[in-house]
């Protein structure tokens, strides 16, 4: 039987491991909705079990609308998994958001054209409540595990997300500046929208690695420019994450835990029993 493990971190773009694992055992999760991103190495970390999933592969295959994000929430919330740790690259809208800065979002702004956000349909109706799309208990944790970590950090800002895999326009980005939006990225929608169907806690570490291309005295982004970023903070977002597995409680007393509680309307007796079967992960103590 495979261990139950309950804090799990989405490792984004120049993040494909963490070294600090020990005692590691790597796993092969079958889910309904196919296969996700890579194996999932669960390990020893500050004492801890955690599962670790490469969000883009090892190797970085996947780009981001071909994300198989339902797959990669319902194999985590398959090991047990109830916390989610993603780390993302992201652009800054904002002058005070420098490269090299961290940014613990509290909203998102999707912005993205067919991406799948929902685990349910298909006979099974439910509406999640997403007002506060991350949990606020896990990101204040994040917060201090990086601030401790010697970070620039900021707590707060909406994160808009775009489908790429190109960056944005001049065009675009200048819009997108007057909505007000603090960050963009590629891939934290939907998995937010997904770890809130699956019950799951889910924050967000995200790296600014660049001014976008609205910042008139930058280089706009370049591929270069966002790995280069990345790996001069990567021992810093293994250290926040060496110092958050040990301040995560065992339980929960967020809404998060309970978000489908009052959301699944479907009439019990009409539900089919593939999708009761399907789904049993993520529904099993609502329906039978």
């Amino acid at each position: 039987m495979q261990e139950k493990v309950s804090i799990g971190v989405i490792g984004g773009s120049g993040v494909y491991q963490i070294e600090a694992l020990k005692d590691v055992q790597e796993v092969k999760v079958k889910t309904p909705f196919g296969d996700p991103s890579d194996a999932i190495v669960v390990g020893t970390l500050a004492g801890r079990r955690v599962a670790f999933l490469p969000r883009h592969g090892r190797g970085h295959r996947i780009i981001p609308h071909e994300l198989n994000s339902r797959a990669n929430i319902y194999a985590l919330k398959s090991l047990g998994v109830e916390r989610i740790i993603g780390i993302s690259a992201c652009g800054s809208m904002r002058e005070d958001y420098a490269p090299r800065d961290i940014v613990i979002p509290d909203q998102i702004f999707d912005c993205t054209k067919a991406r799948v956000s929902t685990f349910f349909g298909n006979g099974l109706v439910a509406h999640v409540g997403m007002a506060d799309p991350f949990c606020s208990v896990l990101s204040s944790l994040l917060y201090q595990a990086v601030t401790k970590a010697g970070a620039k950090v900021h707590r707060g800002g909406t994160f808009i997300v775009i489908d790429g895999p190109q960056f944005s326009t001049k065009g675009e980005s200048r819009i997108y500046r007057k909505w007000g939006v603090d960050v963009i990225g590629m891939t934290i929608f939907p998995e937010a929208k997904l770890a809130r169907e699956a019950e799951i806690c889910y924050a967000v570490m995200a790296h600014v690695t660049d001014y976008d291309v609205w910042h008139e005295t930058e280089e706009p982004v370049s591929v270069a420019m966002l790995l280069d970023n990345l790996r001069a903070n990567a021992a810093v977002t293994k250290k926040a994450l060496e110092y958050i597995v040990p301040m995560i409680p065992q339980g929960r007393d967020c809404e998060c835990a309970s978000a489908l509680a009052a959301a699944l309307i479907t009439d019990r007796a009409l539900i089919p029993e593939k999708i009761k079967r399907d789904l049993h992960v993520l529904i099993g103590k609502y329906i039978t």
